[in-house]
């Protein structure tokens, strides 16, 4: 009688505490919201390939935490900055969204940065680039997870500049992505005693970059700086190509430049450009063994921000198990606690202005005669240590950071 006293009270005690355990879970469904541009010229970077991704992440989870279900949302901002906050202040306010990843456009990026902080959510930045998001616009409740524009444009400008390139003229992407990109750049030119000789901006999404590409051949500067991204970039250099720019006196260096845009671009075009990337497919065994995974589900390799969607998805879950609780609060301090882990981060942090510190790479595109197979795009130059590539904490402007 004692026995089954016993075995019957130890059941209760059990069902109370997965009961509680269970009330942690707001609305009973921790919900994600992959936010971003699924029909403009940052699709392919993320896209639907991207929820993609978090979908895959989720079910390598099991589907579910602390005993509810995990449930994955997304919508397409069409590169508009009314469009993206509304999105996400609906996805917050009704449909109780506990955290938004991806976010491609710094522009909405920074909007739906200070949303975030307003309605004490959790936003992951895994495709936007201004660093302004660890620095003068940082949140407690915002994470940088893939890399910034003062990575990448400190990375490929020094890399250049060690090679020769001592004058710069910079066509430059009209809004945040692309201001910071010149901003960042501009300041290793200036460091390192170079010369920039002019600017000029176009307008996001264009197709015709002729004026602009002509100005800057004018120039003569030695170095042409391409301070755009995905579409922009890759119409920039296949008319920089059609002009007889790329294999000049001039060179063209990229700024932000992915695998999916050398593969648009082709190896003919891109061959000899140096870029900056976190994560490249065929970089180790575990990058490897992933992306073969995600290639047999989608049919093509992933890019640097699908990687990261699979990366921020799994280490957010990880923390509400953790935590015990998707309260935004606990799961970000358990985020932050928690070392990083995994195919494509290793002993990766996230600091205390939100920028996860991860070791990147200077890559340089291979020949098409180099090339061994599809997607077989690159050659490694060198590792930059986390600490190397990204902005000093104290040089911010970051309010979370303690002087």
């Amino acid at each position: 009688m004692k026995t089954r006293f016993k075995n019957t009270l130890a059941a209760c005690v059990l069902g109370a505490l997965s009961v509680s355990a269970h009330a942690q879970v707001s609305d009973d469904v921790v919900k994600i919201g992959v936010l971003g541009d699924q029909s403009g010229m940052m699709a392919d970077l993320s896209g639907k390939f991207g929820v993609e991704a978090v979908k895959m992440a989720v079910e390598d989870f099991g589907g579910s935490v602390l005993g509810k279900p995990i449930e994955v949302i997304s919508a397409d901002h069409q590169n508009k900055v009314d469009i993206g906050v509304s999105i996400a202040r609906r996805w917050y306010e009704n449909d109780k969204v506990d955290l938004i990843l991806d976010v491609p456009n710094s522009a909405i990026a920074l909007a739906v940065q200070d949303l975030t902080r307003q309605m004490k959510r959790v936003v992951i930045f895994t495709s936007a680039g201004s660093a302004d998001l660890t620095g003068k616009a940082c949140s407690p409740n915002g994470m940088h997870w893939t890399y910034d524009t003062y990575a990448y444009a400190t990375g490929v400008a020094n890399g250049v500049m060690e090679d020769g390139g001592k004058s710069w003229y910079f066509i430059t992407s009209d809004y945040a992505f692309g201001h910071s990109l010149e901003r960042d750049a501009m300041a290793v030119v200036k460091a390192k005693g170079g010369q920039v000789v002019g600017s000029v901006r176009h307008p996001i999404a264009s197709s015709d970059f002729s004026s602009f590409l002509l100005q800057a051949q004018a120039s003569k500067a030695q170095v042409i700086g391409l301070a755009n991204g995905s579409g922009d970039t890759i119409n920039s250099i296949k008319q920089a190509f059609e002009f007889g720019i790329m294999g000049s006196k001039q060179r063209v260096a990229a700024l932000f430049m992915s695998i999916v845009d050398v593969r648009s671009v082709g190896l003919e075009y891109a061959q000899g450009l140096n870029l900056v990337e976190p994560f490249y497919w065929d970089q180790d065994d575990k990058a490897r063994q992933w992306s073969e995974r995600y290639f047999k589900r989608t049919g093509r390799m992933p890019s640097m921000v699908q990687a990261s969607n699979y990366s921020a998805t799994m280490h957010y879950l990880n923390a509400v198990k953790a935590a015990g609780t998707d309260a935004s609060e606990a799961v970000i301090k358990k985020m932050h606690d928690t070392p990083i882990n995994d195919f494509m981060t290793e002993n990766g942090r996230i600091r205390e202005d939100g920028r996860v510190m991860r070791d990147l790479y200077l890559f340089q595109v291979k020949k098409p005669s180099e090339s061994k197979r599809d997607w077989d795009y690159y050659n490694l130059v060198r590792k930059i240590p986390a600490e190397q590539a990204f902005r000093p904490l104290k040089d911010g402007g970051c309010s979370l950071v303690k002087s």
